[in-house]
């Protein structure tokens, strides 16, 4: 198929599918961002109710800049990926503290932005400022292997680039945004990763990978994702209506979120004894005075590069040990709790714990 005629038979798809998003025409560039960074790695249905959130909470770039760090992950929480949080904050203070508060208007200059890669800064500047820049990302890689019946892995060079050459030359430069917003609504409602609806498909008569049963192997990814296992023995310690957390540091997932005091294992712990004993456990309570309660479900997290099963260890003292404060813990109550940013597990344990009523 040529560019122009794809181009043209996307468009005319698209005149009687268009998709009703609340950032759709929108000309503001902090919200266009603000939801293309939300909607990194994340489905539309699980982003929208964040997105309104934050711009209820956080209306223009001065309130995020203004905006407490914890308060910006706390309602982040549960969306995942948490360094598209710190990068946003970070980006909404260098926006409002170096540039008056006025979003940047050309594509070289979107793209400096921390936590904006090609694909966003080609987003905002089509969607913002109508510039001439395609989008590529895993819906677009997925419609132009599928109808030009391209074979290049599109996770190696050779493969990005020629994607990206190709999304230029189908690009529509009169009505940029309208035919990046187009390319992506076909491959999120039509061109699926699974059970494409070929048979009513506009591209059917031209499409390579229906003409040579192809399209469940394309487009190709030259690599195996291999999943690293861990561990995760989490200690709700409580003395009395509190429990001690900590904030985690950064160079691993989760940054700066909080946590309950973790032993940490590459293989699964069938001997509690050896959890009981461990030192983490033993720096924070005395052998003499502490009553294991229950120990919770395995909870599974999987996430791009690990498989990780976590379980709760509740456990009452009379008094934490001191000392605890040095090695970066706090004790919290109950309702601190609350205003606490976790990652989604911990989230998913306390809210089965408040069900229950069983946490205190």
């Amino acid at each position: 198929m040529q560019a122009e005629k794809f181009r043209e038979k996307l468009l005319a798809w698209h005149a009687g599918n268009d998709r009703p998003l609340p950032w759709k025409g929108e000309k503001n560039p902090y919200f266009i961002w603000l939801s293309e960074i939300i909607l990194q790695q994340t489905r539309v249905e699980q982003g929208l109710p964040y997105f309104e959130r934050f711009k209820e909470n956080y209306p223009t770039v001065h309130d995020l800049a203004a905006a407490p760090a914890d308060g910006v992950m706390k309602l982040w929480e549960g969306l995942g990926y948490y360094s598209r949080a710190r990068n946003l904050h970070a980006t909404a203070k260098n926006i409002a503290e170096n540039m008056n508060g006025i979003f940047p208007a050309t594509h070289a200059e979107i793209l400096k932005l921390k936590g904006v890669g090609p694909y966003t800064a080609a987003a905002i500047a089509s969607f913002a400022y109508d510039l001439p820049h395609a989008v590529v990302d895993g819906n677009v890689y997925r419609v132009l292997s599928r109808t030009f019946g391209i074979a290049t892995p599109i996770d190696t060079t050779p493969g990005k680039k020629e994607f990206a050459a190709l999304a230029e030359e189908c690009l529509d430069k009169t009505q940029p945004g309208v035919y990046n917003q187009a390319i992506m609504d076909f491959g999120a409602t039509h061109c699926t990763p699974k059970s494409p609806n070929c048979q009513s498909c506009p591209m059917q008569e031209d499409c390579t990978a229906l003409q040579e049963n192809k399209v469940e192997i394309l487009p190709v990814k030259s690599k195996k994702l291999t999943k690293r296992e861990r561990f995760f023995y989490y200690f709700v310690i409580k003395s009395g209506d509190r429990v001690l957390v900590r904030r985690r540091g950064a160079g691993d997932i989760w940054q700066g979120l909080y946590e309950f005091p973790l032993l940490e294992s590459d293989r699964a712990i069938e001997n509690k004894s050896a959890i009981e004993g461990s030192e983490i456990l033993q720096d924070l309570i005395a052998p003499e005075d502490y009553a294991v309660l229950r120990i919770s479900k395995s909870y599974k997290r999987v996430l791009t590069h690990q498989k990780i099963s976590i379980r709760f260890w509740e456990i009452e003292v009379e008094k934490f040990k001191s000392g605890y404060e040095d090695k970066g813990f706090r004790a919290v109550s109950r309702a601190e709790l609350a205003g606490l940013a976790f990652p989604r597990t911990i989230d998913l344990y306390l809210s089965d714990k408040s069900l229950t009523l069983e946490l205190f």
